[in-house]
């Protein structure tokens, strides 16, 4: 069961909008109706689907005989005085057919817990079988990011390109460089008549045993919304009723796709509220991590920002809905959208593993975004508040520094404790006066370079040959200035703690 408020949240990404209404929101849904009278009885149930309906104040008149929580209806410009008080009014994109919201209305009432890992790819596959023995060749059916989702049998007669595409999930560069120039992707984006590539693909991508072929695409759209598309392996262009089959297939796919989505963005929403309050509070972490199926111990938090010429929160999103794609919970990562930041919990001991899972989620989003990521030290269940600050600041480490890397806590504490420090000494918590303050005014004064030279002989621990290496010079030069510095303030390198207060403000005005 899902409740009323997680039903709103998720038809809005479908082009639904709540109008009014004062039901409660926390509502658990189990029954989704038309408007219809049996026997003289008004069919009740909680999720009314308020087809025909003249206006969106018939509609609430159709939701109060049926009981309903809620009514689901169209309405350009309904009445902003309407009284929806017991019933919450949902209108629904006027391009968005009624057979496409019934699929996914009725998917995430009665088939609440379908995950992407459940029916959805499994139906997809039997749709791809079903539809190669419609259109008389093989199917290949696919995002609207061009990623592999499903596949019809029988491999033995296939082309070098279908089996590239296959095992890498996606149409090699070179094929889809053909499909480029033949405009595939532009006509997708705009048009739903199915188009024709021809055979003419380099290095035989697109020869079979039985010679040249070629490849018949058609989107599958729901409303003005491209979901993905189906391909079909055919020798030459399909026409009368393999045509009208490969398009009446595009649309069961949407449906599929529709309500494939709607499961996935029913349990995004479910693994983000629980990786948050794992994240926030360590009462219960230890249930909260069982429930996301993650072990007790040996967690890292990974925090993740993206940006590309578009602007950050689009590719926020893109990032997010990689991070959580998949199959269902065999997945090792839990994530979370939080502001601008998405939040990653993984089972690793090495920061290794992470980084390792950072550069997989690169490479499977567009090439113009630009992925920043921090990585915590590991930790125990309990423990993730902690890590998520320790994620924050490696990610702000890598913001900062422009580093290759993702910065991991365990292994870059120090320059964080640094970066520390140093936002404290730009704040004027610094002495004004001192040992160091004296020999930097000096230096700026007079040329001199008494700084750099305490600075040195500090790191090599008093040794004067050491300290005259690195910097270049003879140690009876480092000696010469040593003495000149104890002349011009009081250094007192006797003093262990003047030396360490010492070196921390040296550490922080680099």
């Amino acid at each position: 069961m899902i409740t009323l408020d997680r039903l709103i949240n998720v038809l809005g990404g479908y082009g639904a909008r709540w109008h009014s209404g004062s039901a409660d929101r926390q509502t658990e849904l189990r029954s989704v109706v038309l408007p219809e009278v049996v026997d003289g009885r008004t069919v009740s149930g909680d999720v009314l689907l308020a087809v025909g309906a003249a206006s969106p104040a018939e509609a609430l008149q159709w939701a109060r005989a049926a009981r309903a929580v809620v009514v689901l209806t169209r309405g350009e410009h309904a009445d902003p005085e309407l009284d929806g008080a017991g019933v919450a009014v949902v209108v629904i994109d006027s391009a968005m057919p009624w057979s496409d919201f019934a699929a996914i209305v009725y998917g995430l009432v009665m088939e609440g817990r379908e995950t992407e890992s459940g029916r959805g790819p499994t139906d997809l596959f039997a749709l791809a079988d079903s539809l190669a023995g419609a259109v008389g060749g093989a199917v290949v059916i696919e995002d609207r990011s061009s990623q592999v989702l499903a596949f019809s049998r029988g491999q033995q007669d296939a082309d070098p390109g279908r089996i590239a595409t296959i095992l890498a999930r996606q149409a090699p560069p070179e094929l889809r460089a053909v499909y480029e120039a033949h405009g595939v992707f532009a006509h997708l984006a705009v048009s739903d008549d199915p188009v024709f590539v021809p055979g003419d693909a380099p290095d035989g991508m697109l020869d079979d045993a039985a010679g040249r072929t070629g490849r018949m695409v058609v989107a599958a759209r729901a409303g003005r919304e491209l979901l993905g598309s189906v391909w079909v392996a055919c020798a030459s262009p399909l026409v009368g009723d393999r045509r009208r089959a490969l398009a009446d297939g595009a649309h069961t796919v949407a449906l599929h796709l529709l309500r494939s989505r709607a499961s996935a963005d029913l349990e995004r929403q479910v693994e983000s509220e629980l990786v948050i309050r794992l994240l926030e509070s360590p009462a219960d972490a230890a249930t909260v991590a069982s429930r996301l199926g993650l072990p007790p111990a040996t967690l890292r938090v990974i925090a993740l920002r993206a940006s590309d010429e578009g602007g950050r929160h689009a590719a926020l999103l893109q990032m997010f809905e990689r991070a959580t794609a998949g199959f269902g919970w065999s997945r090792p990562s839990r994530s979370a959208l939080a502001d601008t930041t998405v939040y990653t919990v993984l089972a690793a001991e090495a920061a290794a593993v992470a980084r390792d899972w950072v550069s997989a989620l690169v490479a499977a989003l567009p090439e113009q975004l630009t992925v920043q990521a921090g990585i915590s030290a590991p930790a125990a269940a309990t423990e993730l508040a902690v890590a998520r600050t320790e994620a924050d600041e490696c990610l702000a480490l890598q913001e900062g520094t422009g580093a290759d890397a993702p910065p991991a806590y365990d292994e870059s504490w120090d320059d964080l404790l640094l970066r520390r420090l140093r936002a404290a000494a730009r704040s004027g918590r610094t002495p004004p006066r001192g040992a160091v303050a004296e020999l930097r005014a000096h230096d700026s004064t007079h040329g001199t370079a008494y700084v750099p030279t305490l600075r040195a002989w500090l790191q090599e621990r008093g040794d004067p040959g050491r300290t005259g290496t690195r910097l270049g010079v003879h140690e009876n030069t480092v000696r010469y200035r040593m003495r000149r510095m104890a002349e011009l303030t009081d250094l007192r390198l006797d003093d262990a703690d003047k030396r360490f207060a010492m070196m921390i403000e040296l550490a922080v005005l680099d």
